[in-house]
């Protein structure tokens, strides 16, 4: 069964972050650089949060704040859902549809270990089908 681990072999481990002291504008410059939807919260080597597109449009635009006057900790997801790097990515799936998230950091101990997305997840499940489909022909039709 694969797990978040699987993911992060294949995509590797590096994970966009930002200090929680950091402003809003800084977040999303480095997030729109980046072309990703999400960062991760530090406080030195602690991970504390994550700050997404979504806390952008619904934290700092519709409630009328500056984002080049707001820090990221006064507007991060905190406490954040994580998963850990031997959870199966049908928990990991089952978590980010529950609570309507589509990145999950991956975290142990405190350590950050890399994040999966949706679009990770998806990829592997198509991955998985493939393998199967492939295997499946050759047994039905024999090895060409």
């Amino acid at each position: 069964m694969p797990t978040a681990q699987t993911i992060l072999d294949r995509k590797g481990n590096e994970v966009a972050t930002v200090e929680r002291d950091s402003t809003v504008l800084d977040a999303a410059k480095l997030m729109n650089t980046r072309h990703i939807g999400a960062l991760v919260v530090t406080s030195g080597d602690r991970v504390v949060g994550i700050f997404t597109e979504r806390d952008i449009l619904n934290r700092i635009v519709a409630a009328g704040k500056a984002p080049e006057a707001t820090k990221v900790g006064d507007v991060m997801t905190a406490p954040m859902a994580c998963a850990c790097r031997d959870t199966k990515i049908s928990e990991c799936r089952s978590v980010m549809t529950s609570k309507r998230i589509r990145h999950l950091p991956v975290v142990e101990d405190g350590k950050l270990y890399g994040m999966i997305s949706s679009g990770d997840i998806l990829a592997s499940e198509v991955e998985e089908r493939q393998a199967t489909i492939e295997y499946m022909h050759e047994y039905l039709h024999g090895h060409r």
